[in-house]
């Protein structure tokens, strides 16, 4: 938790640093405004058309203009207009809409996401809370890029772990990063806790075992069974050693003591 709390604040940091170089797109709100010459400051709202109405020069195209390219096209329209001469345009992203990622599935808070500045895939989990209790270690990146659009998975705990952050990809308008269920196992029978559990890595039956919380009076570890979907979906019924390692949907079944 403390690892999610201190990504999402040095992310928040990085993206307030660095906003001044972020493209614009429909839907942000900006400041514009001209040294000198408070009279012909304006917010206003970039219209689907990607365009701003700025006074004496009217309608201004910024559709995909990132701000110092921006500022420098308001400024020669003012001065080759005859409106004003040399003047110092700046213009300030107060809402970012155009630019954003979608954070779904098992995390805390899903949703859309602004881009401000530099955001990396643990910059926006953490954006979203990080994952929920059912939250797999795994990531599905989804990247539009025009007409294709490429799928990645990254494994986020494996990544952390091994300090591996060339991995952590920076992130663009459109992706979307999708946090899978946790797979699980089953355990049945003559246990404590019957029921669904979060399958983790390696795990045996013997841990698959305490993790139902153990033997109920009656129960044996002595012929536990695995029932299993093999790839083409046939059910196998296989015997189960303690140190057997379980597969996603695995069912454990515990037989009840004769004695």
């Amino acid at each position: 938790m403390l690892l999610w709390v201190a990504a999402g604040m040095l992310s928040l940091f990085m993206g307030s640093a660095m906003a001044a170089n972020g493209t614009l797109g429909p839907g942000d709100v900006v400041r514009v405004g001209v040294y000198g010459m408070p009279d012909m400051t304006v917010e206003t709202r970039v219209t689907p058309a990607g365009t701003i109405t700025f006074p004496l020069i009217g309608q201004v195209q910024l559709n995909g203009l990132e701000i110092p390219v921006a500022e420098r096209k308001i400024a020669d329209m003012l001065e080759k207009g005859g409106f004003v001469k040399k003047p110092q345009v700046s213009i300030l992203v107060t809402g970012l809409s155009s630019q954003q990622v979608s954070v779904l599935g098992a995390v805390l808070r899903p949703g859309r996401y602004p881009i401000e500045g530099r955001r990396t895939v643990l910059d926006m989990l953490a954006l979203a809370g990080g994952m929920n209790t059912d939250g797999a270690d795994s990531i599905t990146l989804i990247r539009k890029r025009g007409t294709s659009v490429t799928k990645e998975t990254l494994d986020i705990v494996a990544m952390m772990r091994s300090g591996e952050l060339q991995r952590d990809v920076e992130m663009t308008a459109d992706d979307i990063i999708y946090v899978e269920r946790a797979p699980r196992f089953y355990i049945y029978g003559e246990v404590q806790r019957p029921g669904a559990f979060r399958l983790e890595r390696q795990m045996t039956v013997l841990q698959a075992l305490a993790v139902g919380g153990g033997l109920s009076q009656r129960g044996t570890e002595r012929g536990m069974r695995i029932k299993r979907r093999d790839a083409d979906g046939k059910l196998q019924v296989l015997d189960a050693k303690h140190d057997d390692l379980l597969q996603i949907d695995d069912i454990v079944y515990v037989k009840e003591s004769l004695f």
